[in-house]
């Protein structure tokens, strides 16, 4: 296959090149680069099925030749980024779907969305089935992250009915691994790179809220085994290994072997507000429809991203 990757220099995009080109087929990255990182990708421009092109794909997206697939991966998924960018987020989310459904029309090739676990807000509802429509606040600081994902969700679903688009919606719950931004600002980015400076552990407010964490490689193999199905609507893809911010944190100092403190903090901005209290992903669907499950332990996959963050902090 000959596969498009937007947001292919990110996090989970880059893994998602090294993995479709270890199947044999032929990658192309889109990235913009606000987030993304060459460093990802450096290693794969010694391989003749590999190539990359810098763009923005809230612009209109050429690509010569023929496409049998269009993941869109290409994001602004941190509190960081999009409470400082909120109108870019939103621009990618809905702009960029619109473009690269576009390509995928004009190519008659298969399209996948990267969404988001965050479609269902702070739910009422848990674990989070697919069938779950979510409770998210549309005017909140997170709104611009969260109604761009339900907005591309609808517009994949509108291109499919209207144009018979064959598409695939994977919704993407708390990912981790090597290549994570040090300044990501995100739990595990912030914990690694405080744990290993020997800075103290910061728990926002009481620690209570509750994350599933998968690792990057299970995810990875899910959205594949998700191309290459016949199901074209969303996906959960996560983890359903469920713990407390506080009981993560004292995960991390095991792990990594930092002696740092953990300090409660109560954030003086807004990255905080509308944040879900819960979170666990049902993956009936995925285990039923895929025969997918996650592998990987916490504590294998977290050995894994310490020793990658510990070659950078």
């Amino acid at each position: 296959m000959r596969i498009l990757i937007t947001g292919g220099a990110g996090f989970i995009g880059s893994h998602l090149c090294d993995r479709l080109l270890d199947d044999g087929h032929e990658v192309i990255a889109i990235d913009n680069l606000s987030t993304g990182n060459m460093d990802n990708i450096a290693h794969l421009f010694g391989n003749e099925r590999f190539s990359f092109i810098k763009h923005d794909v809230t612009n209109y997206v050429y690509v010569s030749g023929p496409l049998d697939a269009v993941l869109h991966l290409a994001s602004l998924p941190s509190p960081v980024d999009y409470l400082e960018k909120p109108i870019q987020t939103l621009k990618v989310g809905a702009l960029g779907t619109h473009k690269t459904l576009g390509l995928a029309k004009a190519k008659q090739a298969r399209f996948l969305l990267a969404s988001t676990s965050e479609v269902y807000g702070d739910p009422l509802e848990h674990p989070q089935p697919e069938e779950y429509w979510g409770n998210v606040n549309p005017v909140g600081p997170r709104g611009v992250y969260d109604e761009s994902k339900r907005f591309a969700e609808a517009l994949t679903m509108a291109y499919h009915r209207a144009h018979g688009i064959d598409t695939r919606i994977v919704r993407i719950f708390n990912t981790y691994g090597p290549r994570m931004r040090l300044d990501d600002g995100r739990v595990v980015p912030n914990f690694l790179r405080q744990a290993l400076r020997g800075e103290p552990l910061t728990v926002y407010d009481d620690g209570s809220r509750t994350r599933s964490f998968c690792y990057v490689s299970d995810l990875v193999e899910g959205i594949v085994c998700l191309l290459h199905s016949d199901e074209i609507y969303p996906v959960n893809l996560g983890n359903p290994n469920e713990m407390t911010i506080h009981e993560f944190a004292k995960r991390v100092l095991d792990v990594s072997g930092s002696r740092s403190a953990i300090a409660f903090i109560t954030p003086k901005d807004e990255r905080t507000k509308d944040d879900p209290q819960t979170r666990r992903p049902d993956i009936t669907k995925a285990q039923r429809v895929l025969g997918w499950t996650p592998k990987v332990s916490l504590d294998e996959g977290l050995g894994r991203t310490v020793a990658w963050f510990r070659s950078r902090v």
